[in-house]
């Protein structure tokens, strides 16, 4: 399993973790808290905790190849419900 993370800076973090949440509810199963979110994509789980300051995410899967691509999915569609303050700062770690 590859383990990749990322810290988002924003003060909408929250917000953006439930609007991500609730848009992917529809096709994937998704577990979803005030301030947690789950997402189980066909190859992989993406996992986001938010805090005042920002948002934490984590893709897993079971390659490095589809752990890249699932950073840019990620990154990608919180871009698109950040808008105002897009693009946003995704630093990944292993």
């Amino acid at each position: 399993m590859v383990t990749t993370k990322a810290y988002v800076p924003t003060a909408s973090g929250a917000k953006y973790l439930q609007q991500l949440c609730k848009h992917w509810a529809h096709k994937l199963e998704v577990e979803l808290s005030d301030l947690r979110g789950v997402v189980r994509f066909p190859n992989a789980v993406a996992t986001m905790e938010a805090d005042p300051k920002g948002l934490a995410v984590t893709v897993e899967a079971a390659d490095g190849e589809t752990v890249e691509r699932m950073q840019g999915v990620v990154a990608a569609h919180l871009d698109r419900f950040a808008f105002r303050e897009a693009p946003l700062p995704f630093n990944w770690s292993a």
